[in-house]
């Protein structure tokens, strides 16, 4: 996730401060990695020199000097290019999972264990996202939903890969 254009996003409803952003990020994207102020704030302070936010007001208080940030037309520019530009598809070409399947082969372990132990794994997590899913609101469900999708991937490949474990075995060990 690009947290820079995140943040421009979120600026775009109306100028905040750092801890206002950090906030609104974490309530609306950050369920399991939460920002750190300091990401905020160097975020911010990069999006600054670049041309991409502008201070609309520095408030002085009881502790240190808050800034307010807006997003400038550059900055909605570079949003807007950001959301227009499709995510590269993940190919999952060097699967750490297809690696140790192999080098259990090739070593002469037993690569149905390492299967075995990861569908375990696969189908806990499963049920955990699926519990969140049912307790959460419709974003957590989205979100759930998109995991699942890939954890459901995964283990119609574990189970291809269990089915073909024999032939895997000759090709790899030649």
């Amino acid at each position: 996730m690009s947290i820079g254009h995140t943040l421009l996003g979120l600026l775009e409803s109306g100028p905040r401060h750092g801890y206002d952003l950090k906030r609104a990020f974490d309530e609306k994207f950050g369920h399991d990695r939460p920002l750190h102020y300091g990401q905020v704030y160097s975020t911010m302070s990069r999006l600054l020199k670049n041309g991409l936010v502008e201070v609309d007001g520095i408030e002085s208080g009881e502790g240190p000097e808050r800034k307010r940030y807006a997003i400038t037309e550059a900055g909605v520019t570079d949003v807007q290019r950001w959301l227009a530009t499709p995510e590269k598809p993940e190919p999952y070409l060097q699967s750490v999972l297809y690696t140790k399947v192999v080098l259990a082969l090739l070593t002469h372990r037993d690569a149905s264990d390492i299967l075995d132990t990861q569908r375990s794994e696969h189908l806990r997590m499963m049920r955990i996202l699926t519990d969140r899913k049912r307790k959460g609101d419709l974003a957590d469900q989205l979100i759930c939903d998109h995991a699942l999708f890939h954890l459901e991937a995964d283990l119609r490949w574990l189970e291809l890969t269990a089915a073909r474990l024999g032939k895997l075995a000759e090709a790899v060990t030649r």
